[in-house]
């Protein structure tokens, strides 16, 4: 087992293309997408801008502690600039291990 960071993006659809792009130039080659995503933001604020139309996407990946600052430079321009929320967090990877049997 070893420590990665988790990567939690909430953006609109049309910017999915651009949010991977930037993944991958920080060095996060994997990743999986949900498209459809529908909710209601965490904070208060402004009513209009509530995340319940259908074309949100919600992209999680994994990456290794030492390009998470790399990741948020790339992908926070991109959230500011069209909207989106990012969360970062520690977790635990278990890789799986095969285990030979000697006859």
């Amino acid at each position: 087992m070893h420590v990665v960071k988790r990567i939690e993006i909430i953006a609109n659809a049309v910017e999915l293309a651009r949010i991977l792009e930037a993944l991958d130039k920080a060095g996060v080659h994997g990743h999986a997408v949900i498209r459809n995503v529908v909710g209601k933001r965490l904070h208060e604020g402004n009513e209009d801008l509530d995340m319940t139309m259908l074309d949100n996407v919600y992209i999680i990946a994994f990456c290794m502690p030492e390009l998470i600052k790399t990741v948020v430079e790339k992908v926070r321009p991109i959230l500011n600039k069209f909207g989106g929320t990012c969360y970062v967090s520690d977790v635990m990877e278990i890789s799986s291990m095969k285990c030979v049997a000697s006859l």
